[in-house]
């Protein structure tokens, strides 16, 4: 995916930019925003019986808020939502079906979603499924969030004229860096539409990115953010703690400093 090193790139000078003024990228746009930001605990299990367990894990690391994965089996789903909703109920349940429905299942799952108290369905159909995004959106049973098919504005003001979402789960990595995305954040704001905030399992600079983005902006909801959830190590002289709350980069440029030691030791000498 070209968009990936184009992230990168992004990343790289937008950390540059406010290195050389010697400012937080988050000044440099003009905007202070949140110190921390809430972060909720990802679950994906393989069968029911391990999603207490899972749910467990997760608050005992001091996360309250949970996203789930979702689809194709709807009724695996809504057993999967109800466990979590009853150990967890005044938390944020984000739902998550990676394009894993159809049509007719999606506008089953909405409603039903809904009932169990679920707030938001992102990605319940295949990204080219404008149609039934639309038919979703004109269901109403949930706010219906885009993700993979967004990539750039003119992608979403697109997507907007089309009735096809309510909102959007932000990935800076996903649309090219950091450019695009705070674009994207400015059209959902000035529409008012819902603005979330997930990553890619985003690794140290890249999660660093999208901490000083979803706190410009001061996103209103737990960001899906797992990347201290499932990656080990760091390339940070200060790396990030797990936990439920997020502490946002204070420093110059993206707010963190690269232990380049640490970097020599992934060293491979190919030649």
């Amino acid at each position: 995916m070209l968009l990936l090193p184009k992230a990168g790139i992004d990343l790289a000078l937008h950390d540059l930019w406010g290195k050389a003024e010697g400012r937080n990228i988050r000044d440099c746009w003009g905007r202070k925003g949140k110190q921390s930001l809430t972060v909720s605990w990802t679950l994906n299990p393989a069968s029911l019986e391990d999603v207490e367990g899972m749910i467990e894990e997760g608050l005992s690391k001091g996360y309250r808020h949970f996203n789930v994965k979702v689809a194709p089996d709807l009724k695996f789903d809504l057993e999967l939502c109800r466990i979590v909703k009853k150990r967890v109920p005044d938390g944020f349940l984000w739902c998550d079906a990676n394009g894993g429905y159809d049509l007719p299942t999606a506008l089953e799952a909405a409603p039903s979603l809904a009932d169990l108290g679920v707030p938001v369905l992102e990605q319940p159909l295949p990204a080219n499924c404008l149609s039934g995004y639309r038919e979703l959106c004109r269901q109403g049973a949930l706010p219906i969030l885009m993700d993979e098919g967004v990539v750039s504005p003119e992608d979403l003001l697109e997507f907007i004229r089309l009735g096809c979402c309510n909102g959007v789960a932000m990935k800076p990595a996903r649309c090219g860096g950091l450019l695009s995305a705070r674009r994207q954040v400015e059209i959902l704001l000035n529409e008012g539409l819902l603005f979330l905030g997930s990553g890619l399992t985003d690794p140290d600079i890249s999660l660093a990115a999208a901490l000083n983005l979803y706190a410009a902006y001061d996103l209103a909801y737990p960001a899906a953010l797992n990347g201290p959830q499932f990656l080990d190590g760091s390339l940070l002289k200060n790396p990030f703690l797990p936990g439920g709350e997020i502490q946002v980069p204070q420093g110059p440029g993206l707010g963190i400093e690269v232990d380049e030691t640490r970097i020599e030791g992934l060293r491979v000498n190919l030649f």
